[in-house]
Parts: structure tokens; sequence; C-alpha cells
């Protein structure tokens, strides 16, 4: 690891302050990524901002009936939060699917947002990466690419996001709360918060240098009651998805009134299956129909020499937390 400055933040603005005054500093909270990757001389910051002491912890209802997350409480203290449980059992479901138990008692809910891909090429320093360094190229795209993206991935980059918290919030509706360097906040949609790699894979997000995000805010929905989070890895634990979807539905009787779908582990954000919603509005809450949902969604898939199985995967695991949703599935992960 090199050397860097470490500096205690004692506010919001102070922290932004001390971040847009060097633009090779870096945020640090729970360090649960960003410690890993500059051990690895993938990060290389020159001083890091710590956000320990900022008062960004609470979670909280909020009075038009949606839920805040504070930026920098834990993981753990989120998923099992009364307010998230009751209200909000999918983002439960997926947090808990993700990491260990001992990470996510350390990571925090806007560090999960802003963690980086798991790609063995982004992380190998010998290897080319136009993520890691622009320009040099995307080793993945001739080398092993079993894990990566078979959508809206570009000739730059195919790796994907990793967070199994973003794929539930994208269901969700969630908003991003953001303290600007001027002092003003802007709510940034969660399915706009992350970026498809494009001509620029090195920006995995929208925020500007000195941004701060202060907390996640989550608007009532209807299907509590029916939503599952399935992920498919390769091990139980401590392992990133292969495939995972988040579901809701809205029901009336049998019918489905509205079907919420994102799916992780392939492409370079949390991915809103559009097709397999639009399908399924309207429609009678039957595996026959969730089938053809899962065909619509993954129709447009482009995959890659070594992930073509993912797409057969993609339209399984659509179809089990479809069918998890409809009973009322309780805690899958």
């Amino acid at each position: 690891m090199r050397p860097f400055k470490f500096t205690q933040a004692g506010s919001a603005p102070a922290a932004i302050s001390l971040l847009t005054s060097n633009v090779k500093a870096k945020f640090l909270a729970g360090g649960t990524n960003l410690l890993d990757l500059m051990k690895e001389d993938v990060e290389r910051p020159d001083e890091l901002i710590d956000l320990g002491r900022l008062n960004l912890t609470t979670t909280k209802q909020l009075t038009n009936g949606s839920i805040s997350l504070g930026s920098l409480g834990k993981n753990t203290d989120a998923a099992n939060h009364p307010l998230v449980r009751k209200n909000f059992p999918l983002l439960t479901k997926a947090i808990l699917a993700g990491a260990s138990a001992q990470i996510r008692n350390m990571a925090t809910n806007g560090g999960n947002l802003l963690q980086r891909t798991r790609c063995s090429y982004f992380y190998d320093v010998a290897m080319p990466c136009n993520k890691r360094e622009p320009g040099t190229g995307c080793a993945a795209m001739q080398g092993i690419n079993r894990m990566h993206a078979i959508f809206g991935w570009s000739d730059t980059c195919i790796a994907v996001y990793p967070s199994d918290m973003a794929v539930a919030l994208t269901v969700l509706d969630a908003n991003i709360k953001v303290l600007q360097p001027n002092g003003t906040e802007r709510l940034i949609s969660i399915k706009d918060f992350h970026r498809l790699p494009g001509d620029q894979p090195e920006k995995d997000n929208i925020l500007n240098h000195g941004e701060l995000i202060t907390a996640i805010e989550l608007p009532a929905n209807a299907f509590a009651g029916h939503s599952a989070y399935v992920k498919v890895r390769d091990r139980n634990s401590y392992a990133f998805a292969l495939v995972s979807v988040a579901a809701g539905l809205v029901l009336q009787g049998n019918r489905i009134v509205s079907a919420h779908l994102a799916m992780g582990g392939v492409a370079h954000k949390p991915w809103p299956l559009l097709e397999a919603e639009r399908f399924l509005k309207g429609k009678t809450a039957t595996k026959a129909n969730f089938s053809l949902a899962a065909q619509a969604a993954m129709r447009s898939a482009k995959p890659l020499a070594y992930n073509k199985f993912k797409v057969e995967l993609g339209k399984r695991t659509i179809i089990s937390s479809l069918e998890l949703a409809l009973k009322g599935d309780s805690y899958n992960g």
C-alpha cells in the first residue's frame, strides 16, 4: 500500500471542503472495498477523508411515508431495522444475500452504492484495464469473461457492478440524497445513479468530485408482502452473483397490477427488466406468463465467449423470483 494522509472530518461540509481541495483524495467510510483496492495498488489516493464522526447513521420515517437510510449507517443495521423489515423486506433480503456478516457489520449504505467492480482483470495491475487506466484496453474482452456483462457493455469495458443492495433499491425506486460542494442538495434516482461504461468506463456513477451521499430515501410501495430476492452464485456465502433478480408484485387477486424487476450480475449497473414488467402488467400470475416475461427480459442479451450460460440462468432466476414473490416469500438469502 502506498503512503497516504489520514484526515478526520468533523462535519459533512468540512469533509466536502477537504475533498474538493485535493483531486487525489477519497472519502473513507467502512473501507471494505476501498482499502482492498489500495492494498492491490488499484486505487492510489494520497489522502483519505474519514467520515466516521459524521452524524449520518440514522434510519427514520419521513412525513410522506418514505423512509430515509443514513448513508453511514451499517448494512447490518439497515437490514435489521424494524421499518425496513416491515415495509421493505426486499431490501433486507438483498443485503443479507451479500458478503459476510463481518463485512456487513462494517460496510455502510452509501459505500455499498460506491463499491467498484470485482472483475479480476481490474484487480490485476499487470493486465490492461480501461476502467483502471483509461486507454489501455480491456483484457476481459478476449479473456475468461464468465462473470462479465451480457447487457449494456461496450468495447471498452464488460465488467459488472457487484452490489446486491442496489438491485433491490432499483426495484424500490430509491432516491440518493447528495450534498454538493455549494451547500445545496440534489436527489438522484437510483436508476440514473450508476453509468453504463460507454467510452468512459472509469466513471462508475454520476457523482462529481466533492459530492457526498447523505441518505438513501425509499418511497412507500404496495408490494412489501410479495417480494423476493434470488441470488445465484458459485458458492453459498461470500460470493458475488452470477445472476440475481429482485422482484416485487402488486396483485389484485391473481391479476398482476404491476411488476417491478431488476437484475444483478449482468451489467455495469443494476439492470431494470422493463420488457418483463410491461409484459406482466395486467396478466394473470401464472408460471406460463412468468416464463414468457423471462424470455422477453433476456431477448436483448449479448453474451460473450464464456458467459452464454447467463442467458438461460437469467430466465430461470426471473421465474424463480416471481414465483417466490407471488407466494409471499419471507427471506431468501
